[in-house]
């Protein structure tokens, strides 16, 4: 009896498989606590040795990813960081960046004398002086070399295509865009100032319209409220204006800035985010440094529009799809007919073709959307609570990514992303893209590992829908400084904080920091990798908020600013 009682008891406290498996293991709540600490959740092991010590130790480095999905720590991070350069660069009162010196006459007598020997090889490579021209090659990459030590700043042109004649295309106007005026850009990035405040802009650029689309208030054929992005007709949606929209856009923006300009006198600075609408068509939101007049901006958006002057790639000139692709031929070293064998047409060969057209018309024309109201464009300015929100609202979506932004809401939705990501298939993204040779025509590096109709730009995957890839647009002089400039000014204040406590931090500048190389037996596991993360940064919290207690009530201001720089 006692026997099988205990037998029961045994049984019924037994844990099986499943119930093992469905317990969190160490590796769920090390990312757990990570998230809870700040700390990143999937760090790079990295091997540090000491030179003069010859200890070896192991640390995890931060995976930097931008995307909240993958590394909330990281994301969020990186998402301060850029809020703290928007900051810093739109409401600037001085000039971020100072002009350069004037060049040294060591400079000039340097490119004097490589504009000669160049001049010398090209001579020397059509009179086939091989010879000669390998020696006047080496001399002209020695002055290169002396023109980088002088401070040279800028591309120097290669040797091998100084003698090729650069395509030029008509800068004459449309005539069905309005006129713009047009100054001498001068050399400042200040915006004038109106009764002692030096305002800002908030601008937002969106494509024009592809069809009615189900927003907001939408009602479908039963009357039921949708707002889903998705076309009211598909059938008369403009699928292949969108594509071609979508892959062209950031030349548009381009086009834009060098417009307005133009147009204003100055060299107007910006910080830019690319987000999808729900339709899938991509809009800017652009912070612009200075206060531009609402009828300029509406007068720069109605008459920007980019050309693009390749080949015509329109559905009709198709040549190959399906299985009837074209083929590498080794011997001739290029894609040829299936059927017939002659080789396609090569890249350069048929833009000459083009230019011997007369009154040829671009392959497509893209421009901005018409609506510029109140909501488009706004002021603000320096230090209000507008600011702060604007900033926020700029940098809301750089931690997710475009798979998770136009992620579908409905079957109808879903139907629409496919049709574009369809019609993405078939427009070419660059002079190198492989869909080039369903039009016949041999694409730039093309070798037998290229696949006919198939590319791997961003611009043909399903889960970006053709956006660009750079998801933050600054101009140069914008805050004067880089990202990594930003995140070393942090650091190096939150030093400085510790060292008024007298906190100091050991010197690491002599310490050979490596990626683990496969096979090292010594390599941690994550999750330990993880756990001693969040030891240390424990440890440099309490460091900080130490430092700061004592700072206070010496009047350091924007302290919280840099709470997360440890």
């Amino acid at each position: 009896m006692t026997d099988t009682t205990a037998n029961a008891d045994t049984t019924t406290n037994r844990q099986t498989a499943a119930d093992r498996r469905a317990m969190p293991d160490l590796m769920d709540i090390a990312q757990a606590a990570a998230e809870k600490f700040d700390v990143c959740r999937r760090p790079i092991p990295m091997r540090v040795e000491d030179p003069r010590t010859g200890t070896v130790t192991y640390e995890g480095a931060p995976c930097k990813s931008t995307i909240e999905s993958v590394c909330p720590a990281c994301a969020k991070a990186h998402r301060l960081l850029r809020i703290t350069q928007c900051r810093e660069g739109w409401h600037m009162s001085s000039e971020p960046v100072q002009d350069t010196n004037d060049p040294t006459d060591h400079q000039t007598e340097l490119l004097t004398a490589r504009a000669d020997l160049a001049a010398e090889y090209r001579q020397a490579v059509d009179d086939g002086d091989q010879e000669l021209a390998t020696e006047l090659r080496e001399h002209v990459w020695d002055l290169d070399r002396e023109l980088r030590d002088t401070g040279l700043r800028g591309r120097l042109p290669a040797l091998d295509v100084l003698d090729k004649g650069r395509r030029r295309r008509s800068t004459r106007r449309r005539q069905d865009v309005p006129n713009l005026p047009r100054k001498k850009v001068e050399k400042r990035t200040l915006g004038p100032v109106f009764a002692g405040y030096q305002p800002s802009m908030f601008v937002t650029l969106t494509m024009p319209s592809y069809g009615r689309i189900n927003t907001d208030g939408a009602t479908d054929e039963k009357g039921h409220i949708c707002s889903d992005g998705s076309p009211v007709r598909p059938e008369r949606y403009d699928y292949r204006g969108a594509a071609r929209d979508i892959v062209h856009f950031s030349k548009l923006v381009d086009r834009w800035i060098q417009n307005l300009r133009r147009a204003v006198g100055w060299d107007v600075q910006y910080f830019a985010t690319v987000e999808p609408q729900k339709r899938g068509a991509p809009h800017l939101h652009i912070l612009i440094r200075g206060a531009i007049s609402r009828e300029i901006l509406r007068l720069v958006t109605a008459a920007t529009y980019h050309q693009v002057w390749w080949p015509h790639f329109d559905p009709e000139n198709v040549q190959y799809s399906g299985d009837h692709q074209p083929v590498w031929d080794p011997r001739k070293a290029t894609f040829v007919d299936p059927d017939t064998g002659q080789a396609l047409t090569y890249w350069d060969d048929a833009l000459d073709v083009l230019d011997d057209i007369d009154d040829l018309e671009p392959a497509h024309t893209l421009r901005f959307g018409e609506q510029m109201d109140r909501k488009h464009i706004t002021g603000v300015l320096a230090g209000t609570e507008k600011a702060g929100k604007t900033i926020g609202y700029v940098t809301k979506y750089l931690v997710k990514s475009i798979s998770e932004i136009v992620e579908p809401r409905s079957d109808r939705a879903k139907d629409h992303y496919d049709r574009l990501h369809a019609e993405l298939q078939h427009v070419p993204c660059s002079p190198r893209c492989p869909v080039w040779l369903e039009y016949g025509i041999v694409p730039r590096g093309a070798t037998d590992k290229t696949v006919p109709g198939r590319c791997r730009g961003k611009a043909h995957r399903r889960d970006t829908l053709g956006l660009p890839g750079r998801r933050v647009l600054v101009s140069r002089r914008w805050s004067g400084k880089t990202l990594p400039d930003h995140r070393a000014d942090r650091v190096e204040f939150v030093r400085q904080l510790l060292a008024q406590v007298g906190i100091t931090k050991p010197d690491t500048s002599h310490l050979k920091v490596t990626p683990v190389e496969p096979g090292d037996t010594s390599r941690p596991l994550r999750e330990h990798l993880i756990m001693g993360a969040i030891s240390r940064r424990s440890t440099w919290r309490a460091e900080y908020l130490r430092a700061r207690m004592a700072a206070e009530p010496s009047g350091l201001q924007d302290i919280s600013a840099t709470q997360n720089a440890a």
